[in-house]
């Protein structure tokens, strides 16, 4: 078993491959593989194996593509990256590869998938700030102050508790 990993006896299985889909799901960008998933969940290779495709319906192998490969289709999506550095930051080392993986999953290569979606705005405006500005705008107050009461004559004055 790899430094740093604790099996825990007598906890369910499902527990220890939690740990191991956890590990996937956390560090999919590093060189991470089945064995160090078998690792986090204390399991031989074989046995993780086995109970991860019964567990989840997908192999170890399989998940940490695909959470890689979608990953990858958000940096396509939001950043101007060149497909090479894409998959290297998702913890693949073959470009080839992984453009085989990528058209396998969403049915086109990387390339083609970027060119569906516009690039991310340079200063996008958050949505907070354009929902309060597409309000309408309503008057509730004068635009004229010459036109109404002072509002201080006629309100305590609230720090000192006396009269202005």
């Amino acid at each position: 078993m790899r430094a740093g990993h604790t099996v825990v006896v007598g906890l369910p299985i499902e527990r220890h491959l939690l740990r191991a889909r956890d590990l996937a799901d956390h560090r999919f960008e590093e060189p991470i593989g089945v064995a160090d998933m078998a690792a986090a969940a204390g399991l031989s290779q074989a046995h993780f194996s086995r109970a991860f495709r019964e567990m989840f319906g997908i192999s170890p192998h399989g998940y940490l593509l695909t959470r890689r490969l979608e990953r990858a289709a958000a940096l396509l999506r939001h950043t101007d990256h060149d497909v090479a550095r894409v998959c290297v930051e998702v913890g693949l080392t073959s470009v080839g590869s992984f453009t085989t993986s990528f058209k396998r999953m969403y049915g086109q290569t990387p390339t083609q998938y970027r060119a569906e979606f516009a690039q991310a705005p340079r200063f996008a405006i958050p949505g907070c700030v354009v929902r309060r500005e597409s309000r309408p705008q309503l008057r509730t107050f004068r635009e004229d102050p010459a036109d109404s009461p002072s509002v201080a004559s006629s309100t305590p004055n609230t720090v000192t508790g006396g009269t202005p």
